[in-house]
C-alpha cells in the first residue's frame, strides 16, 4: 500500500517540471511539493474524564513520507480547548504543546512504515492549558479537547491541520491531524428521565433499530428509544400511547466511572427528546433548553456522542 504514496509522490514530480520556464498560470497550480502524511489508523478512545487524570484520548497513526518514514523526525501533541459552555465563554487558548512522540516511539507497522498509538492523558491535556474546572473561566464536562498532531521532518518541515488538504484529510491517507475529545466526567449516580418526543406521531425512526439513546455505563450499555409504527427495536423500546410521546429512564449505580450517551440519529428530522438528571437538571435539551421541547427543537438531536456531564458530588 505504501507504493500508492511513491506513485503519487513520482507524478507530483513528474508534472512540477519542464523543459522550459513559462509564466502561465497553470504553472503555478502544478507546482506541487511532495510532503508527508499521519494517516489515523483507528481512533480508540475519544473520551477525557474530568475525574480521572488518567483517563486518556488514544489514536493509532501511521506516518508516511517520500522516504517511506526514514525522515520521521517527531510528533507533536497540541491541545486547545472548544468552551460549549452556553453561559460563559472561557477565552480562546490557543494550541498548546502537550507533549512530543520521537521517532524512536514508533514501531514498523504491517505495511513496513512506521506507527505509534498517541496517548494523551486529561491531566496531561488539563495541564497544558493551564485550567481549572470553572465554568466561568476553565473547562467544564461537555467542552471539547481538540487535539492537533503536528508531524516533524528531519529536514526541517512540519506538517499539521492547517497545511493537509481535502485529498490527505479523507479517502485512502485519512489524515485530518486533529481529533475531538470530549470532555465528561464520573457521573451522578441515580435516575436519568429520557423523555421522548415525535413531531410526526409515529415513533422513533432513528434509521436503526438497533439502537437509539445508548448510554454506555462502564462499558454496560443500554439503549432507549420511543416504539416505532415503522419497524421493530432489537432492544425492549418504551411504548407509547400516541406515537407523540414517552418517557424512559436510566439508572446509574453509585460508584460509576463513566457514564458516555450517544444517539443513532434522526432518519425524518421529527425527533426531539429531554434528559433529565437525577438532581432535577436538564442535562441534555434541545435549542431551546425547554421541556417539552419548542418547535424548532426538532430534527435538531445530534447523531453521535452527547455532552451529557452531570458529576457526582
Amino acid at each position: 500500500m505504501k507504493n500508492i504514496f511513491k506513485i503519487l509522490c513520482c507524478s507530483l514530480l513528474v508534472v512540477s517540471f519542464s523543459c522550459k520556464d513559462s509564466d502561465n498560470t497553470i504553472d503555478d497550480v502544478l507546482a506541487y511539493e511532495t510532503g508527508a502524511v499521519l494517516r489515523t489508523i483507528s481512533v480508540d478512545n475519544a473520551v477525557l474524564n474530568a475525574s480521572d487524570p488518567s483517563s486518556s484520548f488514544i489514536v493509532t497513526v501511521e506516518e508516511q513520507d517520500e522516504e517511506d518514514g526514514a525522515l520521521l523526525q517527531e510528533v507533536r501533541v497540541l491541545v486547545q480547548l472548544r468552551d460549549l459552555t452556553t453561559e460563559y465563554t472561557t477565552a480562546a487558548t490557543g494550541d498548546l504543546l502537550a507533549k512530543t512522540i520521537p521517532a524512536s516511539d514508533f514501531s514498523t507497522g504491517p505495511v513496513g512504515l512506521p506507527r505509534t498509538t498517541v496517548n494523551l492523558t486529561f491531566g496531561e491535556a488539563a495541564a497544558a492549558l493551564g485550567l481549572s474546572l470553572d465554568e466561568q473561566n476553565g473547562y467544564n464536562p461537555g467542552d471539547v479537547f481538540i487535539v492537533k498532531l503536528e508531524l516533524v521532518l528531519t529536514d526541517g518541515r512540519v506538517f499539521g491541520a492547517s497545511s493537509a488538504a481535502g485529498i490527505i484529510t479523507g479517502g485512502y491517507f485519512s489524515s485530518p491531524f486533529q481529533y475531538n475529545a470530549l470532555l465528561t466526567c464520573s457521573p451522578m449516580p441515580g435516575t436519568y428521565v429520557i423523555d421522548m418526543y415525535d413531531n410526526y406521531g409515529d415513533g422513533w425512526q432513528t434509521g436503526n433499530y438497533a439502537h437509539g439513546v445508548s448510554i454506555d455505563i462502564d462499558g454496560v450499555v443500554t439503549e432507549v428509544a420511543m416504539c416505532s409504527q415503522w419497524g421493530t427495536y432489537e432492544f425492549e423500546c418504551t411504548p407509547t400511547t400516541d406515537g407523540f410521546y414517552a418517557q424512559g429512564t436510566v439508572e446509574v449505580p453509585v460508584g460509576t466511572g463513566t457514564a458516555n450517551w450517544s444517539f443513532e440519529g434522526d432518519s425524518y428530522g421529527e425527533i426531539a427528546f429531554v434528559v433529565t438528571a437525577p438532581d432535577g437538571t436538564i442535562a441534555f435539551a434541545g435549542p431551546s433548553g425547554q421541556n417539552p421541547p419548542a418547535a424548532d427543537d426538532y430534527g435538531t438531536m445530534p447523531a453521535g456522542l452527547l455532552p451529557i456531564a452531570v458529576c457526582a458530588q
